[in-house]
């Protein structure tokens, strides 16, 4: 089996420093008839899928860690009964379900499923008590814009997974690559000056949002239909909603968000190179302007960033950065401390998104009507949100701490009625 790709590989070495695991969350409109068969049903495609079939084989010292192939575990798929069935005590089940992550030298995966959750967004009330299933699935696989693939194909889609291309890349030519990349980078700076590729983003004042998560820990979830966005495009209508609900939230909580800006994660340009084959950019949420300026601002420094993503120096750097030597990159990441507070931030929330595109799939004859992923907190981060779009219905799933928001669960229940509200407006 092919060994872990050095961003891959540093994923899974930085989740014993922070908790990474990728969260998605499928709702489906209705309970199936033969739970047990559905159940199988699902095993079966996983089965079938070759990034549901492995583990991490991780021997330390000079070597990357490996993929092996394990199959599916039939206990890799269970059942949850909830004490509280309503879409809130769901979403309890769910925060204290993650807080226990996985050990992905053991399973990389596991899908957890709730019966009769009263109140699923997006599930018509003449269908009654819906499904929640929630894949908790080891990063080192991949975010969830490519884990949802894998997730839709174990509930039914007939698809193959986004073929990966590792750069070709011997630790031999770490220097010859590491010199080339310096080269190229030497060009950025120069093009950056003279105005033919947009500037780095700025960076942002710490606000209480990057504050050490403390206190409790919540989820929630904000629904709309796609036709009530009117931005560009939904990564756009979220942000200008993001921007006015979370500026309301902190001028209440004695902040001046007019610095706002949010830590937004993009898809690199194809061929996929790995798993994790994306990255991060600072974009400026801008809540001091009016709603539609807002959104071309936001958009215009969306392009910015993919434009000085397009540089050959960034592809130098990631050919250098695949070419590191297993023992060097494993003793970076253990260099990093995780208990370092900044002054200075990409963004004050994190914000991703998911296109799990047509609603094509379902859980034991019972259709999706909803996907949600959780991004998980970090040190500097107590606000994560995501995007997520399955058919017409879009969500932003919330996943915050007291320290961010606010007394709970108040401060996180305001906080998502003026997201949908938001929504609506944009």
């Amino acid at each position: 089996m092919p060994r872990l790709t050095a961003v891959d590989a540093q994923t899974f070495w930085m989740s014993a420093k922070i908790p990474n695991d990728t969260v998605l969350l499928y709702g489906f409109a209705g309970v199936p008839d033969d739970l047990d068969h559905a159940l199988e049903q699902v095993r079966e495609r996983a089965r079938g899928c070759s990034e549901l079939s492995v583990r991490i084989d991780d021997p330390g010292g000079l070597a990357y860690p490996s993929w092996v192939e394990c199959g599916v575990d039939p206990a890799q798929v269970e059942v949850c009964d909830l004490e509280d069935s309503t879409w809130a005590g769901c979403l309890s089940a769910v925060s204290l379900l993650v807080d226990d992550q996985l050990d992905a030298r053991r399973a990389a995966w596991r899908l957890v499923v709730f019966v009769g959750v009263e109140g699923v967004p997006g599930v018509p009330t003449a269908s009654g008590p819906g499904t929640v299933a929630v894949l908790q699935i080891s990063h080192a696989l991949g975010g969830g814009g490519r884990t949802s693939h894998s997730a839709a194909i174990m509930f039914g889609r007939n698809a193959t997974m986004p073929e990966v291309t590792p750069f070709s890349t011997s630790m031999a030519a770490m220097p010859l690559l590491g010199f080339r990349a310096a080269r190229a980078h030497r060009q950025l700076v120069a093009d950056t000056e003279a105005g033919l590729v947009p500037p780095p983003a700025r960076v942002c004042p710490v606000l209480r949002t990057n504050a050490r998560p403390a206190g409790a820990r919540g989820m929630a979830t904000a629904v709309a239909r796609r036709a009530d966005l009117s931005g560009p495009t939904v990564t756009v209508s979220a942000l200008v909603a993001i921007s006015t609900a979370l500026s309301a939230q902190l001028r209440d909580l004695g902040e001046d968000p007019s610095t706002l800006g949010a830590e937004l994660m993009m898809a690199k340009a194809l061929p996929r190179r790995a798993y994790n084959h994306f990255g991060t950019a600072g974009v400026g949420l801008y809540p001091d302007l009016t709603t539609g300026e807002r959104g071309t601002r936001i958009a215009a420094d969306i392009a910015a960033r993919r434009q000085r993503g397009a540089h050959p120096a960034m592809r130098a750097a990631d050919i250098a950065f695949a070419a590191t030597p297993a023992p060097l990159l494993r003793w970076g990441t253990g260099q990093f401390n995780p208990d370092v507070q900044l002054a200075e931030v990409t963004g004050n929330t994190v914000v991703s998104s998911v296109n799990g595109g047509a609603a094509d799939f379902g859980f034991g004859g019972v259709p999706v009507a909803l996907i949600a992923a959780f991004p998980g907190l970090s040190p500097m981060m107590g606000l994560t949100h995501c995007v997520s779009g399955i058919g017409d219905t879009i969500s932003v799933a919330v996943c915050a701490a007291e320290s961010a928001l606010g007394d709970f669960p108040a401060g996180l229940d305001s906080y998502v009625a003026r997201l949908e509200q938001a929504l609506g407006g944009t």
